[in-house]
């Protein structure tokens, strides 16, 4: 499996609210966000494991601690670094996909949720017979602006809106498991100078793509600093979780 991490934003609102730290770097309870992600993505075994790492940064600094966090993981899969200020989320999206092949999963740097989650949606993936592509969602919107996700009963993604509809229950949680036909799409919506991920989502749909809403419990993106006290309970009572032996 590929995996992908965007982490080339700016961070801006946690800078204007006190947090000196890059994001990546930010440590919610003890572990900076972008080394969670890595140490996640390379837990699953079977055809979720890793077999190709690609990650995305802004600044050279972090890109350093990539390689600390790769290192120090023991990461055998092959790893692309690329270090470089994108002008909008698609390009970066682009960036960290240029080179897989095959299925793949992305996620942005941000997003913090139960390691649990993650594998469960990297196995039900890598093995899946119903679907295309799945997308993971939350009942928790935090975002200030979030793309709400409709679903059919059966649970299969109908649209993606920017206003809560009847049907929305979810909202992203920036967690894309796609096939490497969405690249196609990708590539056309760049061509067409569209920029931002959740209208490639909609493409998606518009191109055929059957796409299955899976739900992670509670998602936080890390945008302002008062998000990091809620990453820190997810985490924190992930790893009591695990501690106690009730996976």
């Amino acid at each position: 499996m590929n995996y992908g991490i965007i982490a080339a934003g700016k961070g801006e609102r946690l800078t204007a609210e006190g947090i000196s730290l890059p994001k990546p770097l930010v440590a919610p309870a003890g572990e900076s966000l972008i080394r969670r992600l890595i140490r996640i993505m390379s837990m699953p075994g079977g055809e979720a494991a890793m077999t190709r790492l690609s990650v995305i940064v802004r600044e050279p600094e972090i890109a350093d601690c990539v390689t600390a966090a790769c290192r120090s993981l023991a990461v055998s899969a092959p790893v692309d670094l690329t270090v470089k200020a994108t002008a909008d989320s698609m390009l970066s999206f682009a960036e960290v996909t240029g080179r897989f092949e095959g299925d793949f999963i992305v996620t942005t740097v941000d997003t913090v949720f139960a390691q649990t989650e993650m594998l469960n949606l990297a196995e039900a993936f890598a093995s899946r017979t119903d679907a295309d592509g799945y997308m993971g969602v939350s009942e928790y919107a935090d975002d200030e602006k979030p793309l709400w996700v409709s679903t059919d009963a059966d649970g299969y993604i109908t649209a993606f809106t920017d206003e809560r509809r009847d049907d929305s229950r979810y909202v992203s949680a920036g967690v894309y498991c796609l096939p490497q036909a969405a690249l196609e799409c990708l590539a056309e919506c760049r061509a067409a100078g569209i920029t931002r991920m959740r209208h490639f989502q909609r493409a998606l749909l518009d191109k055929g793509l059957r796409l299955r809403a899976w739900p992670m419990g509670k998602v936080v993106d890390v945008d302002h600093a008062s998000d990091i006290d809620a990453a820190r309970q997810i985490i924190e009572s992930d790893n009591d979780h695990h501690q106690n032996g009730r996976d």
